[in-house]
């Protein structure tokens, strides 16, 4: 058995035996390198720039949007030149007297057309008129009077006492326009108002169809403005506002420019 030690260490020359020296390897014990540092998804510079690219958009936006409106002004603008609404008028009022269009000169006026035995349409607008009246009154009295009007498309029907009656109900300052189916039908063409009345039943009642629509005219008398039945006071305020403030300014321009070519 010893006599084949030697002979067996021979063959296996691959084996270690405990005494021989085992090299450390280079790379054991030393640090690794520091890894890289990783940014996040967002940086600061990313930020920013993120901050010019949204306010430009938004700029962009109501760049964009500030010309839409301009153009649908210029467009309204336009189509109601091209409509040669209003004109003068020869009526007479709820206490009797003779009036005419030339009566109101000077002052803003809101004109409605209406009957009344409406049941709930025209006093929805008187009073939504009323309310104007008054807001303009509180807010732009420095730009001018406005004067409330309501012309009936009913005169079978409104007399002067009836409108007289009627007007009462809504505004101290509101003037009643009544007189024969002649006037009726001539200031209602030049406002463009259509009016019919329906069949009347046993008691001889009957709804008039016309137009709904509050007009706006200028101290010169002449058509401005309009609106419907789906605008609310304050939206129908601030426009009237807005309206007034312009013919203000442009009065003192106009007057400014005949004083320096007269002076």
């Amino acid at each position: 058995m010893l006599a084949a030690w030697p002979r067996r260490l021979a063959l296996r020359p691959s084996v270690r035996l405990f005494c021989d020296k085992v090299e450390r390897p280079p790379e054991l014990g030393r640090r690794p390198p520091p890894a890289p540092e990783r940014k996040g998804p967002v940086s600061w510079f990313n930020l920013a720039a993120s901050g010019v690219l949204m306010g430009a958009g938004l700029a962009f936006y109501y760049y964009a949007r500030g010309l839409k409106e301009e153009a649908l002004a210029k467009e309204r603008r336009r189509t109601l030149g091209k409509a040669a609404i209003g004109g003068r008028f020869d009526l007479v009022d709820h206490t009797g007297k003779a009036a005419c269009s030339e009566d109101f000169h000077g002052k803003w006026v809101l004109l409605y057309f209406g009957f009344t035995h409406c049941p709930d349409i025209c006093p929805e607008e008187m009073e939504k008129m009323a309310e104007v009246v008054d807001a303009l009154a509180a807010k732009a009295s420095d730009l001018g009077e406005v004067q409330p009007l309501f012309v009936t498309v009913d005169p079978r029907r409104d007399g002067v006492a009836e409108v007289a009656e009627y007007v009462k109900e809504f505004h101290p300052r509101l003037i009643g326009l009544t007189g024969t189916d002649e006037m009726i039908k001539n200031v209602c063409r030049a406002f463009r108002v259509y009016y019919s009345s329906g069949p009347a039943d046993e008691d001889d009642d009957y709804i008039v169809d016309h137009t709904i629509i509050l007009y706006v005219l200028n101290p010169e008398g002449g058509f401005v403005d309009y609106f419907g039945q789906t605008k609310t006071a304050a939206m129908v305020t601030d426009s009237v506002m807005m309206t007034m403030g312009k013919w203000k300014a442009e009065q003192r321009q106009t007057s400014g420019l005949l004083a320096k070519l007269t002076g």
